[in-house]
């Protein structure tokens, strides 16, 4: 019955896969490639994770290459393919750090690149392995390490538009996200993009508005690389509230099991939730993401009971900070203590999903001998001293010989 089951899984899995790529083919019917290949511009935040779907292609060509060019016309290219189409990666297992071949897929002939990094930023194109190319894109990816945070409730104001003579600076704001916790008091955020407008931008390369483009576009002209130091992306924190889904009530068996041992002044742990636990040796960084969680998503930090708000715990909002929470939604914790024992909770779109019990694990002190190495490797030079002068003395390193010989 079982094997039965799996067969009718595997046949409804297969239809369905064929359905999405028959319909793929229907946009492909629809859609011409342009006669002259332009760059469709579009911009992110880093570590955020994008796709690029390729929106055009002969409707013979069964799979598609992807090609990356840090700049337009250069020798240097990347080719993102394993000549199938089917590059799979387990998003879990991506680095930040990682390579770029490392951090991408293609699934239904899109590119998805995995924690975008600024360096992934370049010309992004969809063809075959002959060198044929069907659509292209301006991808600019910009830095979180000079990001500006306006926090609302503290009367702070998001940055104005910065206007010179050819071209003017502005942010482009994303909706602002779910309140990251229920029940009791959260946070919102809403990121932004820097954004410029000028008619001097360079034709090849499509926008959503007649001149405008993303600051970190191959479309702005070389004179205005200035731009990108003059403003930065940014981000603004508000507080919010949310009510807490209702779930269903608990059986009447559990929920008699549940009073009985209340009863007994066990009561049950709360919140319910999947516990990670992890020992740490003190005095070393440790980084916890929370799972499922991506970077423009709602994600939100407790240690214990404690809320670890943004308007206190954000990286850079004060000097030497050890507990912080980057732009990417991870909990940082530097130089590890004793005191930083304890579980962290994370929320995700404003629900509790998982908790990180850390230990801070301190190695027993044991009785050390002469003859272990270390203690031979760091002997004091006063103490080698009394060896050369007293030769022959049982103070000296076992298989050591004397420098100077004993004449008393």
């Amino acid at each position: 019955m079982r094997l039965l089951g799996a067969t009718i899984l595997l046949s409804l899995l297969d239809v369905l896969q064929a359905f999405a790529i028959e319909k793929k083919g229907d946009v492909f019917k629809k859609t011409a490639c342009p006669a002259f290949l332009v760059f469709e511009n579009v911009a992110y935040l880093a570590d955020m994770t994008f796709e690029l779907p390729c929106k055009c292609k002969p409707e013979e060509a069964s799979s598609v290459v992807w090609y990356f060019q840090k700049n337009l016309h250069s020798h240097e290219t990347t080719v993102l393919t394993d000549f199938n189409g089917t590059v799979i990666v387990d998003s879990k297992q991506v680095r930040a750090g990682s390579d770029l071949l490392k951090r991408f897929s293609i699934r239904l002939f899109s590119l998805i690149v995995f924690r975008a990094q600024v360096r992934d930023s370049g010309h992004y194109l969809c063809g075959t392995k002959e060198g044929l190319f069907f659509y292209g894109y301006d991808v600019d990816v910009q830095p979180t390490r000079k990001i500006t945070v306006a926090f609302l409730d503290k009367d702070q104001h998001v940055q104005e538009d910065h206007k010179e003579k050819e071209f003017t600076l502005f942010t482009t704001f994303w909706d602002w996200t779910r309140c990251d916790r229920c029940g009791v008091r959260g946070e919102q955020r809403r990121i932004g993009l820097c954004y410029v407008q000028s008619a001097q931008l360079k034709p090849r390369y499509r926008t959503a508005l007649p001149n405008v483009s993303s600051c970190g576009s191959r479309a702005v002209p070389k004179p205005f690389g200035h731009l990108i130091r003059l403003r930065s992306p940014e981000v603004a924190v508000r507080s919010c509230l949310a009510p807490c889904p209702k779930k269903e009530a608990p059986g009447e068996g559990v929920q008699s099991i549940s009073n009985i041992v209340y009863k007994l002044g066990e009561k049950p742990e709360l919140p319910r939730v999947p516990i990670q636990y992890h020992n740490q040796p003190p005095k070393t960084d440790l980084v916890i993401s929370c799972p499922g969680a991506r970077p423009e998503h709602a994600v939100a930090w407790d240690k214990g009971s404690v809320r670890l708000y943004r308007a206190h715990y954000l990286v850079g909002v004060r000097k030497n900070m050890r507990l912080f929470i980057d732009h990417g939604n991870h909990l940082h914790l530097q130089r590890l203590r004793r005191r930083d024992k304890a579980t962290y909770f994370c929320w995700r779109e404003g629900e509790l999903v998982a908790g990180f019990e850390l230990t801070v694990t301190f190695e027993p002190r044991r009785q050390r001998s002469p003859s272990d190495p270390e203690v031979i490797l760091h002997i004091p030079q006063r103490w080698w001293h009394l060896c050369r002068v007293s030769a022959g003395s049982r103070m000296c390193p076992p298989g050591s010989s004397p420098l100077f010989e004993d004449v008393t």
